[in-house]
């Protein structure tokens, strides 16, 4: 099926409703969590806008701030209205505002499981494998919203090992923010910095930037060849983020877009495919049961 004629048969299906949905919101707006170019972002989410667009009867924009916090602070203050979060941005919003978003699905690996993990790696020809080898050099960190990017390694790292701490000029002789996962896989296979952590679900294989996550967007985009890095360590199992939608919104408008992304993978396999960042089963439901220990982990280490 094209996706052309997929659009078409979506449209066919929910005409009735779309028309009813038009009359509740004059558009819909999607905003995606910084981490690589925002050029990339857009096209890789912009078959899900064309689909919400023809079941909503409403135009759909993306937007694609320059940090995670340029999606926090749009849907606490209602500027958009669905994203797909980190755990960790799902836990500042909560502590912010617990009616602001409603988490409704989660991404699937091909194993069944809905989690993945913060990967620490180097540049294979740097002589860097594990974190003992990290010390007194330079380690790159996404953004300070990330889970995997920041407030998971930022937890678990120092519990590696009696002398690591996240204080620059201690164990490590720096610790930067590079501002986003693409960030920090450039930023180590550029040199710039170690050592780095991003994201994965660190299943299928390491040359192909395992199944899904940051390094296989990175690795499927040509940014970087896996055989010039190595991995350093691995986090134990992060609960994978929630797609939300604001709760202010109709109930219809939000039915018709979980129903939307949830078969997704079905509808247009390859539209799911740069969506959910990789090869995955899907997304299915979740519900903020799901992430309380992210909330109280971010509200011990970071604060809201």
């Amino acid at each position: 099926m094209t996706f052309k004629t997929t659009i078409l048969t979506l449209a066919a299906t929910t005409a009735l409703a779309s028309g009813a949905l038009a009359q509740e919101l004059d558009e819909f707006n999607i905003g995606v969590l910084g981490g690589e170019n925002a050029q990339d972002r857009m096209t890789a989410n912009q078959c899900l806008a064309d689909y919400a667009s023809e079941a909503l009867g409403v135009p759909v924009n993306i937007f694609t701030p320059a940090d995670y916090n340029g999606v926090i602070q749009g849907l606490l203050g209602g500027t958009l209205d669905m994203a797909w979060l980190g755990a960790s941005s799902y836990a500042a919003i909560y502590l912010q505002d617990p009616e602001a978003v409603t988490p409704v699905l989660v991404k699937t690996n091909l194993d069944g499981s809905f989690s993945y993990h913060s990967i620490g790696f180097a540049r294979a020809d740097s002589g860097i494998t594990s974190l003992e080898d990290m010390e007194g050099k330079v380690f790159g960190f996404g953004d300070p919203n990330s889970t995997s990017g920041y407030l998971i390694p930022s937890v678990e790292i120092p519990q590696s090992g009696e002398s690591i701490t996240m204080e620059p000029g201690e164990y490590f002789e720096d610790v930067v923010f590079t501002g986003g996962h693409e960030q920090t896989i450039v930023a180590v296979n550029n040199g710039d910095v170690d050592g780095g952590v991003t994201w994965a679900d660190g299943l299928g294989n390491w040359e192909d930037g395992y199944n899904s996550g940051a390094l296989r967007k990175a690795s499927d985009a040509g940014i970087v060849d896996m055989n010039d890095l190595v991995e350093i360590w691995r986090s134990k199992p992060i609960p994978e983020g929630p797609v939300v939608l604001r709760t202010a919104l109709p109930e219809d408008v939000q039915a018709t877009m979980v129903e939307l992304v949830e078969t997704l993978h079905e509808t247009d396999p390859d539209c799911a495919y740069g969506v959910a960042a990789g090869e995955t089963a899907g997304f299915q439901p979740i519900s903020h049961e799901a992430y309380e220990t992210i909330v109280e982990v971010r509200q011990r280490e970071i604060g809201g």
